[in-house]
């Protein structure tokens, strides 16, 4: 069984690469103009899809990223790349007129895309997340084999889930407090939002390109 010290690192760790109350007043951008059901439902989902994620990397460590020759940094700059096109639609407005031009079908497809990206990818589950799940798996692992070895990630695998437990509550909550904004205050979110999403997703570009330059 991991020590209290190691399971104590690991949630912080978890805690600060998740970052739920940071993503909080993103998934609000993203999600403005849906209603509170749909908001609710990819919370859950987005939640459930990252939970896999890291339970994947945890379990296989780099071997699936290596398997495509894939590094963690050029996954980190693809995820910012991406990022900054959801940031540049919520600076402009595109993704609410989308929204209003389409029909609930699409709307409710739409809301589970966003589910998948950017909320699991890479804003719950991102690369700085992903490497914290596979450094923790060889701390919760080290020495072990068989049953320990399985138990120690057994501990991990339940911690991620914990976490993803706080990251659904954090953002229904905050689903909650945005019954409270009129239409004007949504739109000065969304588009400040926007914004600091749009510079969070060229860190992450800024960061991979660094890392590939030192390799």
């Amino acid at each position: 069984m991991p020590s209290i010290d190691t399971l104590l690192n690991a949630f912080i760790t978890l805690l600060v690469t998740v970052d739920p109350i940071g993503n909080a007043p993103l998934f609000l951008g993203l999600t403005a103009g849906l209603a509170a059901t749909q908001r609710r439902r990819i919370a859950v989902r987005g939640s459930v899809i990252a939970f896999f994620i890291l339970a994947l990397f945890a379990l296989s460590g780099t071997a699936v990223l290596d398997g495509m020759g894939i590094t963690i940094d050029a996954f980190r700059v693809a995820g910012g790349l991406l990022l900054f096109f959801t940031a540049f639609e919520m600076i402009y407005g595109g993704r609410q007129e989308r929204r209003e031009q389409t029909s609930d079908a699409a709307a409710a497809e739409e809301s589970a895309n966003i589910a998948v990206f950017p909320l699991a990818i890479p804003l719950i589950a991102g690369p700085g997340t992903i490497s914290a799940a596979i450094l923790q798996a060889s701390e919760f692992t080290a020495g072990r084999t068989g049953g320990g070895y399985w138990l120690g990630m057994s501990v991990l695998i339940a911690l991620i889930g914990v976490m993803m437990v706080l990251t659904v509550l954090v953002l229904v909550a905050a689903e909650a407090l945005d019954k409270y904004l009129n239409t004007t205050s949504r739109l000065v979110i969304t588009r400040l939002l926007g914004v600091l999403l749009a510079a969070l997703a060229v860190q992450f570009v800024a960061d991979g390109v660094r890392a590939l330059a030192l390799t």
